[in-house]
C-alpha cells in the first residue's frame, strides 16, 4: 500500500517537470495559430461562461451571508427566544450550521456526480430557503436549531459544487480569475448580512427579516440554473456526448466546440468503471492529490483564519473602534484581498500566491504575538494588533481563501472529482468546528502569545507543503493536467 502512495507522489511530482515541454507545445501551437489566424482567436470569447459562472457564485454568496447573519442579532434572538445568558445555546445556534454543513459537505460529490451540477445548485437551494425559513418564523430554540440545520446542509452542498462547476465551464485562461469570483461573492454575503444586521437593535424582530432575505438570492439560484448550462464534463462522463457539444457551444462558441469534444475525448478511459470506491480515494493510485487537497484545507483553517475572525472585534474594542466599523474593516480587508487575488490569479499562478499568502499571514501572526508582550493600554501595541488583524486577512484573501477551492478541481481528474471534493470540503469542516470548539478554552490555558505563535507556525509549515508539493495549473487545460498528473498504465 506505501509503495503505491510513493509511486503516487512521484507521479504527481511529473506536472512540474513536463511545465517546460508543455510551454514548448503551447509555442509551437501559437506558432501554428499565426499562420492564418489572429492570436486572439485561440482563445475562446470570456463573455460567454461568464454569465452562468456568476450565477453558480450565488451559491458563494449565500454561503458568506449565512455565515454573518447571527453574528450582530445573536443577542436579540437570545432574548427573544429565550435563552439569553446560555452561552450553549448560543455556541449551538452558530455550530449547528457548521453540523449540517459538514453532512452537505459529505453528499456533494455522490449528489454532484449523480443528478448533474444544476440540480444539485437547485438542491443546494432548497434546504437554504426551508431553513431560512424555519428561522425566521420560529419562536423556539428547537426551531431555530432545526432552521440552522437545514441552511448548514445547504451550505455544505453548494461550495464543492460551485468550484467544480466553475472550474469545468471556464475556459483555461481565465479559470484562475473566474474561480476567484467564489471568494469575492463569499466576501460580499458577509459584508450584506453585516449591513441588514445594522437595524437589529432599533426595529424589533428585524433579525426575521435578515433570514428571510436570504430566500431571494436561493430562489433565484434555483430559477437562474433552468437557464444555465450543464457542465459538458458531467455530461461527457454519463455518455451524452450531443448534449456535452451543445453545451460547449453555449460556454465556448461553435468554433471552439470540436477542440473542447477532442480534448475530453484524448483521454477517455472506456475500460475504467464509472463508481468510485472510498478504498480507490484514500489508499489508491489518487491518494496523493486527496493527500494534498486535504491537508491545504486543514492548514487553510489551522492558521487562524477564524480565529481572527472569532477575535476581531474584541481587538478592535480595545483601539476604541466601535464593533460595525470593526466588521466594515476586516469586510473590506477580506473583499481587497479577493480583488487582488482575482487580478493576479492567471498572470502569476496559483502557487506563488498560495506561498505569498501563508507567508503575509506568518508575518501578521508575528504581529499580534509582539502586540501581545507589551502592556494591553499601551497604543502602539493596540494599533499593531489591529494592523496585524488587518493584514491577517488580507494576505488570507490573497491565496490561502481563493486558491485550494480553485486548485483541486483542477488536480482532481474528472472520474473522481466530485467525490473527491467532497473528501477535502468535509476535512475542512471537521477543523474549522473543532478549531472553533476549541480556540476559547486554548486562548485562556495558553495565552494569546503562545496561542498565536502555533497558529504562525502552522502558516510556516503550509509555506514549506506548498512549496514541496502544489504544482502550477495555470494556463493549462483540465485534461493536459490530468494526463500528467495520473500514473500512465
Amino acid at each position: 500500500m506505501w509503495d503505491r502512495k510513493r509511486e503516487a507522489f512521484s507521479t504527481y511530482k511529473r506536472l512540474s517537470l513536463k511545465d517546460n515541454s508543455n510551454s514548448i507545445d503551447m509555442e509551437d501551437n501559437s506558432a501554428h495559430l499565426q499562420n492564418g489566424k489572429d492570436f486572439e482567436a485561440s482563445n475562446p470569447s470570456w463573455s460567454l461562461s461568464l454569465p452562468h459562472v456568476l450565477v453558480a457564485t450565488l451559491t458563494s454568496f449565500l454561503f458568506g451571508y449565512h455565515l454573518g447573519v447571527v453574528n450582530e442579532p445573536l443577542e436579540i434572538i437570545s432574548a427573544d427566544l429565550g435563552f439569553n445568558g446560555n452561552t450553549m445555546a448560543e455556541g449551538l445556534v452558530v455550530s449547528t450550521c457548521l453540523g449540517g454543513a459538514l453532512i452537505g459537505s459529505l453528499l456533494s460529490g455522490w449528489v454532484a456526480d449523480g443528478v448533474g451540477r444544476r440540480r444539485a445548485f437547485q438542491l443546494s437551494a432548497l434546504p437554504m430557503i426551508l431553513g431560512a425559513g424555519m428561522s425566521a418564523m420560529t419562536k423556539t430554540l428547537a426551531g431555530m436549531l432545526l432552521g440552522r440545520l437545514f441552511v448548514g446542509t445547504g451550505m455544505g452542498l453548494g461550495p464543492p459544487v460551485a468550484s467544480l462547476y466553475v472550474t469545468e465551464v471556464s475556459p483555461a485562461f481565465v479559470r484562475g480569475t473566474y474561480g476567484s469570483f467564489i471568494q469575492i461573492a463569499t466576501c460580499l454575503g458577509l459584508m450584506a448580512a453585516l449591513l441588514i444586521g445594522i437595524p437589529v437593535k432599533e426595529i424589533a424582530d428585524w433579525w426575521r427579516t435578515c433570514f428571510w432575505v436570504s430566500t431571494i438570492p436561493a430562489a433565484l439560484l434555483a430559477l437562474a440554473m433552468v437557464f444555465c448550462a450543464e457542465s459538458p464534463h458531467w455530461l461527457y462522463k454519463q455518455g451524452r456526448t450531443e448534449e456535452a457539444e451543445t453545451e460547449f457551444e453555449k460556454l465556448l462558441g461553435g468554433s471552439h466546440v470540436k477542440s473542447a469534444l477532442a480534448e475530453l475525448s484524448k483521454f477517455d478511459r472506456g475500460d475504467e468503471p464509472d463508481d468510485v470506491k472510498l478504498s480507490e480515494l484514500l489508499f489508491g493510485r489518487h491518494f496523493q492529490v486527496i493527500f494534498i487537497g486535504s491537508t491545504l484545507f486543514a492548514l487553510q483553517q489551522l492558521s487562524g483564519i477564524n480565529a481572527i475572525f472569532y477575535f476581531s472585534s474584541t481587538v478592535f474594542k480595545s483601539a476604541g473602534v466601535p464593533s460595525n466599523l470593526a466588521n466594515v474593516c476586516v469586510g473590506i480587508s477580506n473583499l481587497a484581498g479577493s480583488i487582488i487575488a482575482m487580478l493576479l490569479m492567471d498572470r502569476l499562478g496559483r502557487k506563488l500566491l498560495l506561498l505569498w499568502s501563508f507567508s503575509g499571514m506568518a508575518v501578521a501572526m508575528a504581529l499580534q504575538v509582539v502586540a501581545g508582550s507589551y502592556h494591553s493600554s499601551d497604543s502602539g501595541a493596540l494599533y499593531l494588533s489591529v494592523g496585524g488583524t488587518l493584514m491577517f486577512v488580507l494576505m488570507f484573501a490573497l491565496g490561502a481563501g481563493p486558491v485550494p477551492g480553485l486548485l483541486l478541481p483542477e488536480i482532481f481528474p474528472s472520474r473522481i472529482r466530485a467525490k473527491a471534493m467532497a473528501i477535502c470540503m468535509s476535512v475542512h469542516w471537521v477543523i474549522n468546528f473543532f478549531v472553533g470548539l476549541l480556540f476559547l478554552q486554548l486562548l485562556e490555558k495558553m495565552g494569546p502569545q503562545l496561542l498565536y505563535s502555533g497558529f504562525a507556525t502552522f502558516c510556516l509549515i503550509a509555506v514549506a507543503f506548498v512549496k514541496r508539493n502544489v504544482v502550477e495549473t495555470k494556463g493549462k487545460s483540465l485534461q493536459e493536467i490530468e494526463i500528467a498528473l495520473l500514473p500512465q498504465e
